[in-house]
């Protein structure tokens, strides 16, 4: 039983990334597979993919390393809401990650979405993570 199902995806990337390695497999749930998605969109993993095994289902995530240097794509993830504090905003005063060469990841009425497209919407919401 996992209180904070998000903050444990989260965690579980970044032991991977830690760990260097090239997979890691997570829980599904429709909030985590539309945050895979927007990683996925935004280059931060290499691939991901959706296994049905008629229970709750499996997310694969291929991590994303620089060929060269062997560092990984995501530097920081930061968990920004928790259960037992919600930090929700407006459009307006939605943050800036790293003065926008990061991102966050919003949860709002119209779908989860990063804090980009959450401007422009113009829909404010639960400020799910930063990714930088």
């Amino acid at each position: 039983m996992v209180t904070d199902p998000v903050s444990d995806f989260l965690t579980r990337i970044r032991n991977a990334i830690m760990a260097k390695h090239r997979v890691v497999e997570i829980p599904a749930s429709n909030l985590k597979r539309n945050i895979t998605k927007i990683l996925f969109e935004k280059g931060y993993i290499l691939n991901y993919k959706f296994i049905d095994d008629n229970k709750q289902g499996i997310i694969k995530i291929a991590l994303k390393y620089d060929q060269a240097t062997k560092c990984p794509a995501i530097n920081v993830l930061k968990r920004v809401s928790t259960p037992g504090l919600r930090s929700y905003t407006g459009y307006r005063e939605m943050p800036r990650v790293l003065n926008g060469l990061g991102i966050a990841i919003v949860s709002t009425s119209k779908g989860v979405m990063t804090d980009k497209e959450a401007r422009t919407e113009k829909v404010g919401g639960e400020v799910l993570c930063y990714v930088y």
